[in-house]
């Protein structure tokens, strides 16, 4: 499967389903008004380089290859100046700028690197799109998976990757519903009847470079609680429900501030 043609046809998404709880309008303007940003992000170009140096990687050891660090650093900068050098449209977050956001990638890399654990887990797919379908639901869930492995028991690992500027709690990984997703769409292709283990790698980008993993499950009930989730999304969407969450903490950097503060100024109208 190809994410970009899966995207052409009606679709909800894994990120999407979780944009629409965090904001419904936001949902709106980016998956159904199909606008613009307003801006880019340091902090989403910056995760975006990062998983494609660790996609690079990752290719490289279905083939049995591990990449040197100095390789992997060089990639890093090679990417980030691609996408970010000379770019007016990234707004960077206070203190923070292209070259030091370079150097923070190179620490960051690096840090992983010394911390990734050599748990000879066989690598099935890279950034492997995906599609399934809910009883009742007219349309397919679609998204990717960062990476998909297989311990030595025959154990599947589905891992996602982030950026972070923070540690993760362990509750907040056992409710993540984008895991529960992740689960659900490798049970619907090839993975019923396998044992699945979940996990966050995450980069977290404090002072001093870390790199943690967190590992989780997912049980029967957590995959009815998103399917129940799931449809009440598309019953709101359906019917053209689009409300803003003006208290997020993600408001002040959201990439349609502009167009909200105007929704809210002509009445909830565009």
């Amino acid at each position: 499967m190809i994410l970009s043609e899966l995207r052409k046809l009606p679709h909800l998404s894994a990120s999407g389903i979780g944009e629409y709880v965090e904001c419904s309008l936001l949902y709106r303007f980016g998956r159904i008004d199909k606008l613009p940003f307003e801006f880019r992000s340091d902090n989403l170009e910056f995760g975006t380089v990062i998983h494609r140096v660790l996609g690079e990687f990752y290719q490289a050891r279905m083939t049995g290859d591990r990449m040197p660090l100095s390789f992997i650093q060089k990639l890093f900068e090679e990417n980030w100046k691609a996408v970010a050098e000379l770019n007016d449209e990234i707004r960077y977050s206070k203190g923070k700028d292209f070259e030091i956001l370079l150097t923070e990638g190179i620490d960051l890399l690096t840090a992983w690197y010394h911390k990734l654990p050599d748990d000879n887990f066989r690598v099935l797919s890279v950034e492997e799109a995906f599609s399934f379908n809910i009883q009742d639901l007219p349309l397919p869930i679609i998204g990717a998976t960062d990476l998909i492995e297989e311990d030595q028991s025959g154990t599947i690992i589905i891992t996602d990757w982030k950026t972070s500027a923070r540690a993760y709690g362990i509750d907040e990984v056992d409710r993540n519903q984008q895991l529960t997703c992740y689960q659900m769409a490798a049970r619907a292709n090839g993975f019923g009847h396998r044992e699945i283990v979940l996990k966050f790698d995450t980069l977290i980008k404090t002072k001093k470079p870390k790199f943690e993993q967190y590992y989780t499950v997912r049980g029967e009930i957590d995959e009815k609680r998103l399917i129940r989730k799931i449809k009440k999304v598309w019953e709101g969407i359906s019917r053209g429900v689009f409300i803003p969450n003006d208290t997020s903490w993600k408001c002040p950097n959201c990439h349609y501030r502009q167009h909200c503060d105007e929704w809210f100024l002509k009445g909830g109208e565009l």
